[in-house]
């Protein structure tokens, strides 16, 4: 594939060529102005709800923005003369200087966006757009990044930058640059994409079969950006659940277990009905209800430890498995509290419970000998 360049007019080439030896002699001013930029937009994450997991930035090089001061509009028809897309490319183009806000999850790019935005007498925010937004509602795939272009205001940096590009006008010190914010995922797979597509050393080495792959990858990557996330806000409602003066306080009413029993063990939830009436009676027998009560019932360990002393022939349901819980932190409380009495003529639930308690005591025997 022929670069911008190559396929040039060669009636255009003569103005390309100037604003690339401008841009030549200016460059290293822009990259102070690329440096200070940065620097700026650390600061907006300094204390912030949001952590990026790195920022970076760059300008251009030489040859990249030849490349793009060499893009032509398309011809009105067969007799139009050819022009330049970016006719003033020092002053048209938005993309010189890029900063990158590399997030963690997806949910944080809107979120490091808003906070950039907010710092009005710093940065003027001329646009905002998601990249490719249009291939994603029609349901081809791209990498996902939210694109801030941004004016500094009176920037002491931009204003040196100026009067070297132009000393006879007046430095306002404004200067427009983008801003990328997107996950490390999506940075991993448009770095690599990049290399391979637009940087090839061959570009006659590509073919349909690494669009086709792409493409695939792109979707993957959606689907995992959506599971890290549905992770991370899981493990934000657990943690929550553990914060005695806030959710952790919660009572424990029915639907309130049934939130939390769900929460924690998803995979143990087969209960055809939605009354957890049952629950919060066996709970409350035993002076538990508050929420902090309930998590710390249903710790991992415990429950392995119980399944693994009762050797259960098939997998328990929510009832049982809260019953041998139970069983296993309060033993015989849990009998007397929660069974017939001693001395009732049928006793079939305090015989159960009995049976299952000694099994869970021989286990415990066993592993502290073998401990």
């Amino acid at each position: 594939m022929a670069s911008n360049w190559e396929e040039l007019d060669d009636r255009l080439r003569p103005a390309v060529r100037r604003s690339v030896e401008e841009y030549e002699r200016v460059r290293p001013l822009l990259e102070s102005v690329t440096a200070e930029v940065e620097s700026t937009i650390r600061a907006v994450f300094d204390g912030a709800e949001v952590q990026p997991l790195f920022i970076t930035s760059r300008t251009k090089t030489v040859e990249s923005f030849r490349e793009k001061a060499s893009r032509m509009l398309a011809p009105v028809d067969d007799d139009s003369a050819p022009a330049l897309e970016f006719p003033d490319p020092l002053k048209n183009l938005n993309d010189v200087v890029g900063v990158r806000v590399i997030t963690t999850l997806s949910t944080e790019n809107s979120t490091a966006a808003s906070l950039i935005k907010r710092r009005r007498s710093t940065f003027d925010c001329r646009g905002d757009r998601e990249k490719d937004i249009g291939s994603i509602e029609s349901g081809t795939y791209g990498y996902s990044s939210r694109h801030l272009i941004l004016r500094t205001i009176q920037n002491d940096v931009v204003r040196a930058y100026q009067r070297t590009l132009d000393p006879e006008a007046n430095p306002n010190g404004s200067y427009f640059f983008e801003c990328q914010i997107r996950t490390v995922f999506a940075h991993a797979w448009s770095e690599i994409e990049h290399d391979i597509r637009f940087k090839a050393e061959d570009p006659r080495a590509w073919s349909p079969y690494f669009d086709r792959q792409f493409t695939a990858t792109a979707a993957m990557l959606e689907t995992v950006e959506s599971t890290f996330s549905e992770l991370n806000d899981r493990y934000e409602t657990v943690k929550g659940y553990w914060d005695e003066d806030g959710e952790g306080a919660v009572p424990l009413t029915p639907d309130r277990i049934k939130e939390v029993w769900q929460m924690l063990l998803p995979h143990v939830d087969r209960k055809a009905d939605d009354d957890w009436g049952w629950a919060a009676e066996l709970l409350a027998s035993h002076g538990l209800d508050r929420t902090v009560q309930l998590v710390d019932l249903l710790q991992s360990d415990t429950i392995s430890a119980v399944r693994k002393s009762l050797q259960h022939r098939y997998s328990p349901g929510p009832d049982r498995l809260l019953d041998d819980v139970l069983l296993w932190r309060f033993g015989n409380a849990h009998i007397d509290k929660t069974a017939e009495t001693a001395k009732a003529e049928s006793a079939p639930r305090r015989d159960s419970l009995r049976r299952r308690l000694g099994q869970m005591e021989r286990y415990r025997q066993r592993a502290e000998q073998e401990g």
